[in-house]
């Protein structure tokens, strides 16, 4: 659970280096590119979108946006990282397909960089470290994989999907998944659903994602001891799908709930819910009375 963290100083790697990163002025790798083009691009049809606008096409983006990023939230973060609950794989895929349109890389990829995260919070080898400044906490890390790679080390921490065919097939295509989307939604509602619906509905979804790497370690309320800076921000629950209960969520990893108060909105706990009430989520975890003690003030 979240009171158990190994760090740079307990392991036989080299503690990292901690001279200030040139970010941009670098070599970047192709991935780097991509993933930089893919934010350009979204944060760019953004910006049109006022010269493009149609009100169904904005109706459009607030939808793929809320469907988009609740499946990362359902799929990517607590069933896949965490394992917080089970699903048959028959649903189990389709939820993890529908996540890659929220333009945040495949399963293999986002579920180790967040197990990295968790087994290293706030340390020198954390891939999106707070003690890095806000930038680089909530945007700034994703296009530099070799820095990644120099503080993590290979992505030893996702066997489990790596041993699944579907996981390795959307490693090596998400790239024309995301590009036939984006396709398909030009031919069907042209340029306004373009800019209005991929550019402001992904942008919405990236920076909600991302505000919980950033602010949720900056700003915010702590109801548990969790030795690190984890924040719980409640105005941000709608938009992240109850992922802002972030000290809550760092206190009890494993949980399929994070929004514990019954006031503390979480409309992916209200998701995995409905799935255990159908028979379909099994083996969904909750913090016992004994953790919520253990963790208290």
């Amino acid at each position: 659970m979240g009171g158990t963290k190994e760090n740079g100083s307990g392991s036989s790697r080299k503690a990292m280096r901690k001279e200030k990163r040139a970010y941009f002025f670098r070599k970047w790798t192709s991935v780097d590119l991509m993933r930089a083009l893919s934010v350009v691009a979204v944060h760019l049809l953004c910006v049109l979108a006022p010269f493009n606008y149609k009100w169904e096409a904005l109706l459009f983006g607030f939808i793929l946006a809320a469907v988009t990023n609740l499946s990362i939230t359902f799929s990517y973060h607590r069933n896949l990282t965490h394992k917080s609950f089970k699903l048959p794989k028959w649903l189990e895929y389709p939820f993890a397909y529908s996540a890659l349109f929220a333009l945040q890389g495949h399963p293999i990829d986002w579920v180790s960089t967040h197990r990295f995260h968790h087994q290293f919070t706030d340390s020198d080898r954390d891939p999106h470290s707070p003690i890095e400044g806000f930038w680089f906490s909530h945007v700034l890390w994703i296009f530099d994989t070799s820095y990644l790679r120099e503080k993590c080390g290979a992505r030893n921490n996702v066997m489990d999907l790596k041993q699944q065919w579907f996981y390795r097939f959307l490693q090596k295509t998400v790239g024309l998944h995301v590009m036939a989307f984006w396709t398909l939604v030009y031919i069907w509602g042209g340029l306004p659903y373009l800019t209005c619906g991929v550019g402001v509905g992904g942008a919405i979804g990236y920076h909600g994602t991302w505000l919980i790497n950033s602010a949720c370690h900056i700003l915010g309320s702590r109801a548990w001891n969790t030795k690190d800076t984890s924040r719980n921000i409640w105005w941000l629950a709608p938009v992240t799908m109850g992922e802002s209960w972030h000290n809550n969520h760092h206190a009890f990893e494993a949980s399929a709930r994070h929004g514990l108060e019954w006031y503390q909105l979480d409309i992916t706990w209200y998701l995995i819910r409905f799935f255990q009430a159908l028979s379909l989520a099994t083996d969904v975890k909750l913090p016992s009375e004994a953790q919520k003690r253990k963790m208290a003030f």
